[in-house]
């Protein structure tokens, strides 16, 4: 399955034209894009917390086990700058 290619014919002569400032502007504004997409995606914690407790079964310990578990990953992913 072959996608579409992000940067069009237009797009790419156009990066290929650029100065250093011009190309360092336009990466500090892609990146400045996907980070606002993944803030726009960032989960509630709080939320989570409470719909999982409310799961049948689910007790108060094992509640905080899977919240130690969430904890760690979300850690993971900071670490590495997502």
């Amino acid at each position: 399955m072959e996608s579409q290619p992000t940067i069009d014919r237009a797009l790419y002569k156009k990066i290929k034209s650029m100065d250093r400032a011009t190309m360092d502007n336009f990466v500090k504004n892609v990146y400045q894009q996907g980070y606002n997409d993944a803030q726009a995606q960032s989960i509630d914690y709080d939320k989570l917390k409470a719909d999982l407790a409310c799961i049948k079964g689910i007790g108060e310990s094992r509640l905080q086990e899977i919240m130690s578990v969430i904890d760690k990953h979300i850690e993971n992913t900071s670490d590495k700058g997502g």
